[in-house]
């Protein structure tokens, strides 16, 4: 009988430390969300359902930058559509890496997403990109980011 509750006690204590270390070993920043990616942030705010659009057009450039002091850096192609030349935010470039779909330049793509201004000019936070027939499902409706998903 004492052995059973020494395990069950061995067991709780294991499941205990476990959680506790393992937020410490996953490195420095690990525990403010998704390098300012996260629906916390002031950029994940900038997302409004009321403005969603789809454009499509062929990608001129694609680039890492950071679009806010404090972010990690981020996934940004200019998108040349029959009436302009818009910058597109995809997303973390954390996440994307990780991805099968690639965006290059020269692609045809189709990007749903909200029409925002962005340091003072106009560009789109997308939600969805189509490329053929793959579908890059970045955003929910409502602008809550896939990665972060696991924090709901």
């Amino acid at each position: 009988m004492e052995d059973r509750k020494w395990m069950r006690t061995s067991a709780v204590a294991l499941v205990v430390a476990t959680l506790v270390a393992t937020p410490a070993l996953a490195g420095p920043g690990a525990g403010r969300g998704s390098g300012g990616w996260g629906m916390g942030g002031s950029y994940q705010r900038m997302f409004n359902p009321a403005t969603v659009e789809t454009v499509s057009g062929q990608v001129v450039s694609v680039e890492r930058m950071r679009p806010m002091k404090g972010m990690n850096q981020g996934v940004h192609l200019k998108l040349k559509t029959d009436q302009e030349t818009i910058p597109v935010q995809v997303g973390p470039a954390w996440y994307l890496e990780r991805l099968d779909t690639k965006i290059e330049k020269g692609d045809s793509i189709e990007v749903k997403g909200s029409r925002v201004s962005f340091q003072g000019k106009p560009a789109i936070i997308a939600s969805e990109i189509k490329k053929g027939d793959a579908l890059l499902k970045l955003r929910d409706d409502s602008g809550f980011p896939v990665w972060a998903g696991w924090r709901r």
